[in-house]
């Protein structure tokens, strides 16, 4: 335990969204002598997950979506490393590094932003073929893994081949889904220019979704406009439809409906992070850290959750359903981080905390280049407008300036540039080449 005299340690799980602006915010706030600020992540980066799907139809530089933590958070302690268990009765933290192993952490306040990971469900085939969307390299691989089926389907002669080879699906209908489809078919249509004998015809790209509608967060006419302009673009929209099997790569949905692909993009879903299930931290029924309005642990005072990992009351829903809490959101965490670090501070000085309170604003998404969709304060755009409105919400929630300023010079530059639209899949093998010089 940190003596009366010594600066109180505080540790923050995750460096992402919440636990970084958190982070941020203290050290710009606190004095050296009052605390020291320690953050744990698996990855020495923060990524801002809106702007994935742009990261992966290479219309944003990967790079350009994380901002590096020390460089960031210069006056607190970055620890590169996972978390693994969570001893609040004894205040200790073990994480773990590849590199240099298992280490416990001592604290005298915990915040647990550890986000969230993809919803997995039991479907027969899916552990083994898909892949999400959550991190900066899934998006770049994304981005290679398409480009290198047109080349592979460019090369090849077997129909059936092929068809396999250019059959894109994804499952999920949420932003992530939606968004990600569409910058990837906006992406592979271009590309397609640059081949002889692969048109976007001859590409099949699939949407899944189980619910009777996409997007739930923007308005029920606005969805259905989503699908009539992802079908415009001849992508095939599953509604009411969902994923049974797809062992061997062979997708099998609800409907009957039967096709081979070589790429599944899963996007039905997130839930907390299930590290937290390793802990004596009080759970909701979906693996939630249970947290009051105040972004407070219920019934443990110095600890503090947000983001994707608590379950914070919704106080702007409580009228219509008391038990309501925020959606695992970017727009919660970026106003959760901002409350959450104010809190921390108030109660470090005795001050008074203020419950989080934030009303849904509305929702702006992209749909591909110059396409989007929004819906915000009741005002409803689509196409160009939309797609500038999701740039610019989205650029002005980049954290730092040189982040902003780098992802605007990289629009700038595709604006009058052609778009890149190369595969740099050896990066998955880097040794492959010095291997097989070895071996010769």
């Amino acid at each position: 335990m940190a003596g009366k005299s010594d600066p109180t340690r505080i540790l923050i799980l995750g460096g992402g969204y919440v636990g970084m602006y958190t982070a941020l915010q203290l050290q710009k706030k606190l004095g050296r002598r009052e605390a020291s600020v320690t953050v744990v992540d698996p990855q020495p980066h923060m990524t801002y997950q809106p702007f994935l799907p742009e990261a992966a139809a290479g219309s944003v530089e990967p790079r350009h979506v994380v901002a590096p933590l020390r460089r960031v958070l210069k006056r607190c302690h970055v620890i590169t490393a996972s978390v693994t268990e969570i001893k609040h009765n004894e205040k200790l933290v073990t994480i773990e590094n590849p590199q240099s192993g298992t280490e416990t952490l001592a604290y005298d306040v915990l915040v647990v932003a550890l986000g969230s990971v993809s919803r997995l469900l039991p479907i027969p085939g899916l552990a083994e073929e898909g892949i999400g969307l959550k991190t900066v390299g899934e998006a770049t691989y994304l981005r290679n893994h398409v480009l290198a089926k047109m080349d592979a389907a460019a090369n090849t002669d077997d129909e059936e081949l092929r068809k396999r080879l250019l059959t894109f699906t994804f499952v999920g209908g949420g932003f992530a889904g939606v968004e990600a489809l569409a910058e990837l078919e906006d992406m592979a249509r271009y590309a397609s220019r640059d081949y002889q004998n692969v048109s976007p015809d001859d590409m099949s790209w699939v949407l899944v979704e189980a619910a009777g509608r996409v997007m739930p967060e923007v308005s029920e006419k606005m969805g259905v406009y989503v699908v009539k302009a992802l079908e415009e673009r001849g992508i095939k929209v599953y509604l009411n439809t969902f994923l049974k099997s797809v062992e061997g790569g062979h997708a099998v949905l609800s409907d009957g409906t039967e096709f081979d692909t070589d790429t599944l993009v899963w996007n039905a879903g997130v839930k907390a992070n299930p590290v937290v299930k390793n802990s004596d931290l009080p759970l909701d029924e979906r693996g939630r850290v249970k947290a009051s309005a105040h972004l407070q642990v219920e019934g443990l005072p110095g600890v503090w959750a947000a983001g994707d990992v608590a379950a914070v009351p919704d106080l702007s829903k409580t009228d219509e359903d008391p038990a309501a809490t925020c959606a695992p959101s970017a727009q919660h965490a970026v106003r959760q981080a901002d409350q959450l670090a104010k809190n921390v501070l108030a109660s470090l000085r005795d001050k008074p905390t203020k419950a989080y309170r934030h009303a849904y604003a509305g929702s702006v998404a992209g749909l591909g280049l110059y396409k989007g969709v929004a819906d915000v304060y009741g005002f409803k755009a689509k196409g160009f407008v939309a797609w500038f409105m999701h740039r610019s919400y989205h650029v002005s929630r980049m954290p730092t300036f040189n982040r902003k300023m780098r992802i605007v010079i990289d629009w700038t530059l595709a604006f009058l540039f052609k778009r890149e639209a190369v595969s740099m899949g050896q990066i998955e093998n880097p040794r492959a080449a010095f291997e097989r010089a070895a071996a010769s």
